[in-house]
């Protein structure tokens, strides 16, 4: 199935939701010398979630579903949450679902469909993926969801919508010969066009120092509603990401979104910079993830947290804001927003 018959569209990530998706962390060479304590995080944000929505997780076998649960128990998990908390043995090579996973869309009548793109890893920088690439069909398959299959790359944080037919992104990302080479600009958004019901793509710059995936726009600007976009900023001149997302934030106050009226920028700060074994790391308040009734949004234990939540808190005021350590998650080069997948109810 490589052509649509109709128009779909992207739900919005507030949209209400069936059920957010994970994939149980296991590959120790995402995490050298930290692997034991990602685990955990992932216990905190199925946690977080388990309560007022279902939890899908991807596990890759019966031994691994086990070691889940247990943890899951030991994190405080309980009886009733775990109710909202399914398994499925779809295998992967990496727990980034933000990424492998299907996009969910609707169709003219209100039915959900997956939009199967093809997985590279980020421009094959990490194999072997093919576990990761066939993961959307097979979620398809398991739920009797009509799928269709683009033909082309793309990663699902590499892109954000308003449901309304605005989607953001970045050059650096989409335009890497690394994914799609043989497309042009015009091209690439006639596919977001077709695929995702999108009317008016709104391009940004480059994405921040650290992010292997060249660019991706969860780490630096999301829409919140349909109007209002944060976009993370750097305050100190003398970080290297001081001058990339000042283009990026004077570039999203002079854009509009798809029906010609201005959008609302709110600033977003930074972190301190997280750096490990000599490695800056990719941390940002960006990569929150907006659940049915809480916002997850990553922290790194620094005095920017606080006003970080208080932002987010102010953009989403029927929501609760949930804070979880990113620290040592931020070393696989991804948080929240890179960890889960929404599908739309």
């Amino acid at each position: 199935m490589s052509k649509p018959s109709q128009r779909y569209r992207m739900p919005a990530e507030w949209e209400p939701q069936a059920a957010t998706w994970l994939a149980w962390p296991h590959n120790v060479s995402h995490w050298p010398d930290k692997f034991e304590r990602i685990p955990p995080v992932y216990a905190a944000i199925i946690r977080a979630l388990a309560p007022t929505e279902r939890v899908h997780v991807c596990v890759n076998d019966a031994e691994m579903e086990a070691s889940a649960r247990n943890l899951l128990d030991q994190e405080g998990v309980d009886s009733q949450m775990m109710r909202n908390v399914h398994f499925f043995k779809i295998p992967t090579d990496a727990s980034w679902s933000r990424d492998h996973g299907p996009i969910f869309v609707k169709d003219a009548s209100g039915s959900t469909v997956a939009i199967d793109w093809i997985f590279n890893a980020w421009g094959a920088k990490y194999e072997p993926y093919d576990l990761d690439n066939a993961v959307p069909q097979k979620i398809a398959k398991l739920f009797s969801i009509p799928f269709i299959s683009p033909g082309i790359i793309l990663e699902g944080g590499s892109i954000d919508v308003n449901g309304k037919g605005s989607l953001l992104t970045t050059e650096q990302c989409l335009l890497n010969q690394n994914r799609n080479s043989h497309l042009s600009r015009q091209e690439i958004e006639g596919y977001l066009s077709t695929y995702l019901g999108i009317s008016h793509v709104l391009w940004l710059k480059e994405g921040i120092v650290g992010d292997d995936t060249d660019g991706h726009i969860d780490d630096i600007a999301r829409f919140v509603n349909p109007t209002t976009i944060v976009a993370a900023v750097e305050t100190n001149p003398a970080d290297v990401n001081y001058p990339i997302l000042q283009e990026n934030f004077n570039l999203l106050k002079a854009m509009r979104d798809q029906d010609g009226e201005p959008l609302h920028i709110v600033p977003l700060p930074m972190p301190k910079p997280v750096v490990f074994q000599g490695q800056r790391l990719p941390a940002t308040y960006a990569n929150f993830y907006i659940a049915n009734s809480v916002v997850l949004v990553p922290l790194f234990n620094c005095e920017e947290d606080s006003r970080a939540m208080d932002i987010l808190q102010s953009l989403f005021p029927d929501r609760t804001i949930k804070g979880i350590d990113c620290e040592d998650l931020v070393w696989g080069q991804g948080t929240l927003h890179c960890s889960t997948q929404q599908q739309p109810l």
